[in-house]
């Protein structure tokens, strides 16, 4: 038969735990809100996601070139890089961007 004492014990060794690991990220936050290196990540943070992304996205159109598969994601980045130019708005430009791609391959997949 297991022991009560065992068992809550166990419980109150989990419980304190999980409470200590859920609130060390707040306890975290409070020097950071103050740092000037985070204010700066948080400003350049977009861009540096938004390169990083059509990098990867890219990445398939350096193989031999085919008009199915290059000329949507061009017309694409074309899209998102004006838009977001024109707008500054990130969101705007990445789901006009990807519309524009999934179109485009939908379109010539067809053809």
């Amino acid at each position: 038969m297991i022991d009560p004492v065992s068992v809550a014990s166990s419980i109150a060794v989990a419980a304190a735990v999980t409470w200590t690991l859920r609130a060390a990220p707040f306890a975290a936050l409070v020097p950071l809100r103050r740092s000037e290196l985070l204010a700066h990540v948080g400003e350049r943070m977009p861009l540096g996601v938004m390169l990083i992304l059509a990098v990867y996205s890219m990445r398939g159109a350096m193989a031999p070139v085919e008009t199915s598969t290059t000329l949507p994601l061009v017309v694409a980045l074309a899209v998102t890089v004006g838009l977001h130019a024109w707008r500054r708005n990130a969101v705007l430009s990445m789901f006009a961007g990807t519309a524009v791609h999934v179109l485009l391959r939908s379109v010539l997949a067809l053809a």
